[in-house]
């Protein structure tokens, strides 16, 4: 993704080249294709048809060229406008400035955290408008193909893009998708303001080794979990195309998923426009080794449903030349590029460029960028998406008296890599001033120097580079603030320049003012040695993997700068602590009224794209930091400002008011000010769960089957800090005895408060009886009603029995089982208020019939084995890990079958058992070898005599791919 925000002034400079006079005039405006009154499929086709190959091909890549002839423009494809216009950073394009400041809104999980889809549709409608007045202002930089929103499911708080998701929950991730979409595109039924893609399909989840790590998912998990929330969005036609993710799912790459030109497309009633993520399709030749050849490659792309290939910047020439030999060697035809470019020129008449008049959106001018309207809407969304977490009747506030605001994030304001460059900065400490009669504020940042040992020279910088000097610890150069981020990740801040110490691809340097940029070179973790010294291990710029896995340490070089080097030849320091933050800060807040300790995260820092979290805790500082205020002032407020979950135990148990946000923009001060002040009586409410700690979270990152490791609120039975759905409120709600009838669900809601206020009310069930394991509880649906104080609202929902289906593996189909489901209505998953039953008629899942042939893939149980593709193309299969991996088909009709046949390639055994997997040994299948993985031949092997009803055990060895079986 780092280079799709690679559109530098000279790559932006090569991009802007104005039509000669003659260009847009050579188009003859009588073509059908220009005609809005003939249908989309006879404009696009009559386009189609007048474009040469040449031409065609050249449509394919991510900037589309200017056909002169035709009239055609310059098309960029993305614009990343994930909570906001993103990378809107000035350029100065061959002298052409561009004011490109644009509103930034809450973080994608802050907004969904609103609970309030018709506010986020006037979100995504905002940044429609801007995105269409920066257009206005050059639309080669600012292309209308939006790539938001991020659907991808928060199954692990440590994913490094949790920021960027809306939820753990399928269901409201897919709602709140449909609301940004639908606010994107704009509301006139034939064309779009602007065109929303859905990332990254599908089951992603991970950041180290992304697009080498396969993401094992059953099927029951694809369809009921990674896959629903596109659907959802896609089916309410809430976005125009996807865009492939850059891991593997069951072993194929995702850039080749056969989805995106099959079940993706078939899920939306319009033409879909479908893209690579940066640079993935040269992974598939590269870091994957999945084809030989790039023409190989691009042609299995194209295939598999993808129509753009972002790669190579503004430079076609490797894509169209690797299209052309696939055409040239019979992988693709000419009807393969027309289908392709076909979908590409789809949304370009959906966006009304080939109108006359350029569609309805055409006269959107750059006069809506963070317009006062704007500003007024993302300090109102960031309200709403404050999750007040606890409070002792310590909140709301009341204006006037001494308040000590203190923390990292106290008096500064933090983006994210997706998020816009902040028109102007409101933070917590500016809200809470224009509130109080009296501010006394302290960062609680160390203050150190850093001597080195060896020589006693001390660390200075403060004038560019960084290095041993016989610089005193009282002077600034040799003083550095540092700031604890978490995942024992710290910031270095010179005292002498305030800019932070970093590598600059060496030697180490104080350049920039925040840890920015792709690669973030500004991240340290200082590690105690026992003895009275510390090392320097440099945390910076790590991807995949440490880019110098032997060399991450601080050492010194021969001319006294700081370098890096191996762990041997690190340097060790002793750490002087000049000026204790957390004490400072203490002291502070002892004489105010009222602390409010404001922590969090750098969404730069300690985890993001291609760096995952390794931990979910504060910084140890910060939480000394809280600590210590606590102890100094009962009356404490905890803020916290970050982009994903927070292990605040002690908080919880100990303070009187915690109130969370995302990094919510440029109003974020005004909003948590609002907020604390009882301005806006919270209304948040999570929508993931907090866990107590990282033992609630499976071992290890890659194991995606919710179901087995029981991961989210709908498998867990873990007691978390914090339920999905939490959130707390200045009022009380009471719930009414609900009424299920005639498919819908209602129930009474009253504020029993004295205060207006607003509840989500949240519908879920829980399927009593299923052949498979069923969730503890399921959202199936929530509104968020707004209620004065003694006022009663009834909140219906609609509630039908094909909304109950699930999966079914064995027959590779969904299902309505008959059973009775508990209906239940509440503040949170952890909150029920009311319940009810529901009985269902459907169906049973009958015995499976092993007689058939049988996807080995449809298993019920399995340990240990993996999901792999059975050919490029499509098809998945299992295999083996290790001896003794498994997989379990239970409930199976046996009727005395002597024989197991098998399709299988590879070579090795399956081992056929009853009842466990080291029940009874039926027979052995032994396959000799098939030559290629992908060759599959047909095996059999005699069985031992059995019958009833069994769980039937294969037993692959590794080395074996299992794609069919049968016993008879």
């Amino acid at each position: 993704m780092r280079l799709r925000r690679g559109l530098t002034a000279l790559a932006a400079a090569l991009l802007i080249v104005p039509l000669s006079p003659g260009a847009a005039r050579a188009a003859d405006p009588s073509y059908p294709f220009r005609d809005p009154g003939l249908p989309l499929e006879a404009r696009v086709g009559d386009l189609v048809g007048r474009l040469t190959l040449d031409e065609k091909i050249s449509l394919l890549h991510q900037y589309q060229p200017a056909v002169p002839r035709l009239g055609l423009k310059v098309f960029k494809t993305g614009t990343e406008a994930l909570h906001g216009v993103a990378w809107s950073t000035d350029h100065d394009n061959g002298g052409a400035k561009i004011d490109a400041t644009a509103t930034v809104f809450p973080q994608a999980v802050g907004l969904a955290s609103t609970w309030d889809p018709a506010l986020i549709e006037r979100v995504g409608s905002a940044v429609g408008d801007e995105l269409r007045g920066l257009h206005a202002q050059n639309p080669t930089v600012w292309g209308l193909n939006a790539w938001a929103p991020v659907v991808n499911l928060l199954r692990d708080p440590r994913w490094g893009r949790n920021e960027e998701g809306y939820s753990e929950d399928p269901l409201l991730s897919g709602l709140i998708a449909t609301a940004y979409g639908d606010g994107l595109q704009g509301d006139d039924p034939d064309h779009l303001k602007v065109a929303p893609t859905l990332k990254h399909y599908a089951a992603y989840n991970n950041e180290t080794a992304r697009d080498r790590t396969s993401s094992n998912v059953p099927q029951r998990v694809l369809n009921e979990y990674d896959r629903k929330p596109f659907e959802i969005a896609l089916r309410n036609d809430a976005a125009t195309g996807v865009m492939a993710s850059y891991n593997l799912i069951n072993g194929r790459p995702a850039t080749v998923d056969p989805d995106l030109g099959t079940l993706v497309r078939d899920w939306s009633g319009e033409r879909l426009f479908n893209v690579s993520d940066a640079w993935a399709p040269t992974n598939l030749t590269g870091s994957q080794a999945y084809y030989a050849t790039q023409a190989e490659a691009n042609a299995a792309t194209l295939k598999a449903g993808l129509d753009s290939f972002t790669v190579n910047d503004t430079d076609a020439v490797p894509t169209v030349t690797a299209i052309k030999e696939a055409l040239a060697r019979g992988l693709l035809t000419e009807a393969d590029i027309d289908n392709s470019v076909g979908n590409a020129l789809s949304i370009r008449f959906r966006l009304g460029e080939f109108d006359p008049d350029g569609g309805p959106y055409a006269g959107i001018s750059p006069s809506v960028i963070d317009s006062p309207a704007h500003r007024a809407l993302a300090r109102e969304t960031a309200a709403e998406a404050a999750v007040l977490l606890k409070n002792n009747g310590i909140l709301p506030l009341r204006a006037g008296g001494s308040v000590a605001v203190v923390g990292p994030t106290a008096d500064k304001l933090y983006s994210d890599w997706y998020g816009g460059q902040l028109p102007y900065e409101v933070s917590v400490l500016d809200g809470v001033t224009e509130r109080a009669s009296a501010v006394t504020t302290s960062a609680g940042a160390d203050r150190i120097a850093l001597k080195e040992v060896a020589t006693g020279r001390y660390v200075t910088a403060g004038s560019g580079s960084v290095g041993v000097t016989g610089t005193t610890a009282t002077e600034a150069a040799a003083q550095f603030d540092t700031t604890d981020w978490g995942d024992g990740v710290s910031t270095l801040r010179s005292v002498a320049d305030g800019k932070l110490v970093g590598y600059g691809w060496g030697p180490f340097i104080t350049q920039n003012d925040d840890p920015t940029g792709w690669f973030v070179q500004e991240q340290f973790k200082i590690e105690d040695q026992g003895d009275g010294t510390v090392v320097l291990h440099y945390a910076g710029y790590e991807t995949q993997e440490s880019w110098f896995p032997d060399t991450d340490y601080v050492t010194v070089g021969a001319d006294g700068n700081l370098t890096l080097g191996d762990r041997a030849s690190a340097a060790r320091f002793t750490r002087e602590l000049l000026v204790d933050g957390v004490a400072q800060a203490a002291a502070s807040a002892k004489k105010a009224q009222t602390a409010v300790v404001v922590v969090g995260t750098d969404p730069f820092v300690a985890g993001r794209e291609v760096h995952d979290r390794t931990g979910l805790g504060l910084g140890a500082r910060q939480e000394a930091l809280i600590k210590a205020v606590r102890a100094a002032n009962p009356r404490t407020v905890v803020v916290v400002q970050s982009s994903y979950p927070q292990t605040i135990n002690w908080a919880q148990a100990n303070v009187p008011g915690i109130l969370w946000t995302t990094h919510a923009g440029a109003e974020t001060g005004h909003a948590v000010a609002d907020v604390l002040y009882g301005d806006v009586n919270p209304s948040g409410k999570l929508t993931q769960t907090w866990p107590r700690s990282e033992s609630q979270l499976p071992d290890d990152l890659l194991q995606y089957d919710i179901i087995d490791t029981r991961q989210t609120y709908l498998y867990s039975d873990d007691t978390p800090l914090y339920a999905f759905g939490h959130g707390l409120s200045y009022t009380r709600f009471r719930y009414g005895v609900p009424s299920v009838r005639n498919g819908h669900v209602s129930v009474t809601v009253t504020n029993a408060g004295n205060r207006a206020g607003d509840e989500v009310v949240q519908l879920y069930t829980h399927q009593r009886t299923s052949r498979d394991a069923a969730p503890s509880k399921q959202l199936r649906g929530f509104q968020k009603v707004a209620l004065a104080a003694g006022q009663s609202k009834t909140v219906t929902f609609a509630l039908k029995p094909s909304d109950l289906a699930r999966w079914d593996q064995t027959r590779q189909r969904w299902v309505v089982e008959n059973a009775v489901h508990d209906v239940l209505l509440g503040s949170s998953s952890a909150d029920i208020r009311q319940r009810a039953t529901l009985r269902v008629r459907g169906e049973t899942i009958p015995a499976r019939d092993l007689s058939r042939p049988t996807r080995a893939e449809t298993f019920d149980a399995y340990s240990g084995v993996r999901l792999l593709d059975e050919s490029k193309a499509a098809g998945t299969v299992v295999g083996a890990a290790r001896a003794g991996d498994w997989i379990a088909f239970k409930d199976a009709a046996l009727r005395g079958g002597t024989r197991f046949t098998a399709s299988a390639s590879g070579a090795g055994t399956v081992e056929v058992r009853l009842g466990s997997p080291t029940g009874r040994l039926l027979g052995t299948a032994t396959l000799a070898g098939t030559g290629d993985v992908y060759r599959y031949t047909t095996v059999n092997a005699p069985l031992a005599r059995f019958s009833g009803r069994q769980t039937v055990y294969l037993l692959p060895s590794p080395g074996l791919r299992l794609a069919t079986f049968s016993i008879g």
